[in-house]
């Protein structure tokens, strides 16, 4: 028998031969249905071989159930811990994102809407409730623990995500139940540190100084706002706050900083620097404050090759004071592990905006913790107290009232609501303000009356248009700067007869490239097509060099900036790292040879760079362009953010908010298609989990 290749592609399925499928009632059919969704995109690999694991698992395993495993790890992979099952139920195309947006059905598919419109709630959990794959939430038994699905009242998890949100909830009821001993001259301190509250009429509260006293009063707090809100400021006094009476009593706490990325640990690390060195604090306190950042993963002491760390439960981290900052960008496996090596005595300080774009993997930890931040719900007591130490008068807040028993958690949350680089002829804080609050049209006609010297946009007349070449080669004008920026300063600056790499001109000058390609990047929306990170970072390497600004347009060359995909604990690089290929001494100096090689700044605050041979990275990209979620925990004096021409389902207000507020001088909006900003706009993420829900 002659077999051609055709024989191994997978079978068509026409509109007859779905009809004939019976999903619901028949695993092979699911199973075969599944596979095509696979082959089609909708569902990843991941999920497909998972339902299969169950099914050779318990071959009695009723279609309804390895279904709802489908679509619990189908919507894992899109950052929802959990699948509501009625949710699920009323929208199932709009709950899933299936078929995802932009996927024309050019052939015969089944959808989720058709495959699930005769399904009702009460009979999906019947058939789970009776599974031999599923445990009840509250069932602690061996036999329940071994079960790799859980069930809680309507919500579907895997068990690890299950398990993930319970240690989270356990640590933090635990957490909030302490009760630390207050300091008898806090009020004084506080004032030290802030100055005496200003009783004006029309004086703004210190939100700062808020945020340091409820830090004192409790083994976790939480403290969010908006860039230039001032969370770094607040957290250095902070430190000085604790700090202070402990050197006094001849033993200092043991105080570490982190980061979810090296990016964001070394920018954290200059400003804290800089704000201890001006604070009004003795010597001895001052050396005691550290202002070394490191990264959630090294802090932990990730083991390469595995989910586990150095630090746990049973190998606690030895510190006493723990700050996290941008936590917006900590998912639940993380925080999980996180508050598991916590020391029980050790004070836990998160710092983030909860209107950031939650973590790429599942969960919206800090969101979900700052659900009631907005609106205060502090207790009479917690306010009462607040304003005794403070002289703070928090009637004029507008907060709503809580209580102690149903707002336990709000009542260690402060959000800081003044800020201080975005002023009020600020036009990037203007339309980030906007975008917060979904006003779509009043963001548009901010963006259409090209009032503030900051904010700039850019609608394109189709894929080829010049206007975005010129945008992204040289900015606008005198100030926004583009990419020939940072290649005109890397050859203006390059030094003369440099014979070693260990030279220290060699350091200064990769060190003022690697700031001049900081003045400005473009952000992406999506990774695939003309619009994506993938297309535009080709688009970019293509027209640099028809310009003549770099020397190839392919593979390594001098210029080109790369962008670290994975941790390397080797190289003491991180994930979200950048770097800039350099040509560099290298050998004998008579030989007088030269060779690539990648500059990364050190992520310690010290300002030095590292040089890494192009054959020693492994998982780089270039990176003329990144995607919001990678831009996390970074800024740059003019930010490009270029918007799909089609809505996507990453596409919401809180994935512009952040690409907004990356920029500190300057901000341009670049569309290929009116609409669909404010079709963005309109959006909001909503991710499913059930933390904390009784706090």
């Amino acid at each position: 028998m002659n077999r051609t290749f055709a024989h191994l592609m997978p079978t068509t399925l026409d509109a007859d031969s779905l009809a004939d499928l019976k999903p619901l009632s028949r695993v092979e059919d699911l199973l075969l249905l599944l596979q095509r969704w696979v082959e089609r995109g909708w569902l990843r690999a991941l999920d497909k071989a998972f339902v299969a694991f169950l099914a050779d698992l318990d071959p009695a395993a009723d279609s309804l159930v390895l279904l709802a495993a489908t679509l619990t790890s189908h919507q894992l992979g899109h950052g929802h811990v959990c699948l509501d099952l009625y949710e699920t139920l009323k929208e199932p195309d709009f709950a899933l994102s299936l078929p995802p947006e932009g996927d024309v059905l050019s052939t015969p598919m089944l959808l989720p809407s058709s495959l699930l419109k005769s399904l009702d709630g009460a009979t999906w959990c019947k058939a789970l409730e009776a599974s031999a794959l599923v445990a009840h939430a509250g069932d602690v038994s061996e036999a329940a623990a071994q079960r790799p699905l859980v069930l809680s009242d309507r919500r579907l998890y895997l068990r690890r995500y299950w398990t993930y949100e319970r240690r989270i909830d356990a640590a933090l009821r635990r957490r909030l139940a302490q009760v630390e001993t207050g300091f008898s001259d806090l009020p004084q301190r506080l004032d030290a540190l802030f100055g005496p509250a200003n009783s004006a009429p029309d004086a703004l509260i210190d939100w700062q100084k808020l945020a340091c006293a409820l830090a004192t009063r409790g083994a976790f707090s939480i403290i969010t706002g908006g860039p230039g809100t001032g969370k770094t400021t607040t957290v250095v006094r902070l430190l000085a706050l604790l700090q202070s009476p402990a050197v006094e009593r001849g033993k200092p706490l043991r105080i570490r900083l982190a980061a979810p990325t090296g990016k964001a640990a070394a920018r954290l690390t200059e400003s804290i620097s800089h704000q201890v060195q001006s604070l009004q604090v003795p010597e001895d306190v001052r050396q005691k404050i550290p202002s070394e950042v490191t990264t959630v993963h090294r802090l932990l002491g990730s083991r390469p090759g595995t989910r586990h760390f150095r630090h746990h439960a049973g190998n606690p981290l030895p510190l006493d004071v723990l700050v996290v900052d941008e936590a917006s960008m900590i998912d639940l496996e993380m925080m999980a592990n996180l508050l598991d090596a916590l020391p029980p005595h050790a004070r836990m300080v998160l710092l983030g905006d909860k209107d950031q774009l939650a973590s790429v993997e599942a969960g919206a930890v800090l969101g979900d913790l700052c659900r009631d931040a907005e609106a205060g719900m502090y207790s009479p007591q917690t306010q009462a107290w607040l304003e005794s130490v403070s002289g703070e008068d928090l009637s004029r807040s507008g907060l709503q009232q809580g209580d102690d028993q149903h707002h336990a958690l709000a009542q260690q949350v402060v959000m800081l609501r003044h800020s201080r680089r975005f002023v009020a002829g600020s036009g990037i804080g203007q339309l980030a303000k906007l975008v917060n609050q979904q006003q779509d049209q009043d963001a548009r006609a901010l963006l259409a009356a090209r009032q503030y010297p900051d904010l700039f946009s850019l609608v394109l007349k189709g894929e080829q248009d010049r206007a975005l070449s010129r945008l992204l080669l040289d900015g606008h004008g005198d100030g926004p700067q583009g990419y020939r920026h940072y290649l005109g300063v890397m050859h203006a600056q390059r030094p003369q007869d440099l014979t070693q790499i260990e030279d220290p001109r060699s350091v200064e000058w990769a060190r003022q490239v690697l700031n001049a390609f900081d003045e400005f990047q473009l952000l992406c929306a999506v990774r695939k097509g003309p619009w994506g990170v993938e297309g535009l970072n080709r688009r970019i390497t293509e027209t640099l060099f028809s310009a003549g600004l770099i020397e190839s347009d392919h593979q390594w060359y001098e210029g080109r900036p790369v962008l670290m995909t994975r941790n390397d604990y080797g190289l003491g690089l991180m994930n979200g790292d950048i770097g800039i290929a350099l040509r560099l001494p290298e050998g004998p100096i008579e030989e007088n040879r030269q060779a690539l090689r990648v500059a990364f700044p050190r992520n310690d605050g010290s300002g030095g760079v590292r040089f890494v041979l192009p054959s020693r990275l492994n998982d780089v990209e270039t990176v003329y362009a990144m995607t919001v979620h990678k831009s996390q925990g970074s800024e740059f004096a003019h930010t490009a953010l270029i918007l799909p021409e089609a809505l996507n389902p990453v596409l919401t207000k809180e994935l512009i908010y952040t690409g907004i507020t990356r920029a500190k001088h300057w901000f341009s909006l670049i569309e290929p298609r009116q609409g669909v900003f404010e079709e963005a706009l309109r959006r909001k993420v909503k991710r499913l989990s059930g933390l904390m829900l009784g706090l």
